[in-house]
């Protein structure tokens, strides 16, 4: 799993959460790029104007390609993020992908 994030991003932690805990679930590697429009610019999600924006969950397959699995944070009924929704739709990313 690649998260790519910057700490001062007020959907850090939620992010930082959610890729933490489907790692170890899937007993994965994380790793965290810190403000990598780069590697957002080859393998993220882009805006109608072809800009990435921060944070981003990726995973990387075992035959190395790369694909977003969450890019945005969902938000609840308390329009509120809900991290859990969010982990939630990126495993079932994962879950399409892998089968």
């Amino acid at each position: 799993m690649i998260l790519v994030t910057s700490e001062n991003h007020p959907n850090h932690k939620g992010f930082l959460n959610i890729a933490e805990s489907i790692s170890k679930e899937l007993n994965v590697e994380l790793e965290i790029k810190n403000e990598d429009y780069a590697f957002l610019s080859d393998y993220g999600e882009k805006d109608e104007f072809g800009m990435s924006w921060l944070p981003q969950l990726l995973i990387q397959l075992e035959d190395g390609r790369i694909y977003p699995v969450l890019t945005q944070m969902p938000f609840g009924k308390d329009f509120k993020p809900d991290p859990e929704a969010g982990k939630q739709e990126a495993f079932n990313k994962i879950k399409n992908l892998v089968s």
